[in-house]
């Protein structure tokens, strides 16, 4: 099994560049473990566009199972396409994001570990840099 931590972090400011921080572990063991910096992005899909770029890195693993541990209750709502949001970039965002997903062979579970006090400590731990 292959368990993924992720963060995308926005700038305070509009104009700055995001980062997106990311874990991948198979059975455990660290895969691969990146701090990357793109260009700005509105805060509204800064999290749909790191799980895009993190399902990239994940291609390799296509036939494997795979969780994604987030601590962004929003963007499990948007991936489950529960959202109630009307913005059209955050729905643009979302619907690519669940395309991408919907390529892998088994589901690609998104997970929000926010209510869960030892999960967030241990995401908050491998996501720092």
């Amino acid at each position: 099994m292959i368990t993924a931590y992720l963060v995308g972090i926005s700038g305070h400011y509009e104009g700055e560049d995001i980062e997106i921080r990311y874990c991948i572990y198979d059975n455990e063991e660290l895969v691969s473990k990146k701090s990357i910096l793109e260009e700005y992005k509105k805060p509204g899909i800064v999290s749909l566009f790191a799980l895009t770029m993190l399902l990239k890195e994940l291609e390799k693993y296509i036939d494997r199972e795979i969780i994604v541990k987030v601590n962004d209750a929003a963007l499990v709502e948007q991936m489950q396409g529960t959202s109630t949001t009307k913005n059209k970039e955050v729905l643009k965002a979302a619907r690519i994001a669940r395309e991408k997903v919907n390529t892998f062979e088994h589901p690609v579970i998104v997970k929000d570990i926010s209510n869960d006090i030892v999960e967030l400590a241990k995401w908050n731990d491998l996501l720092q840099r």
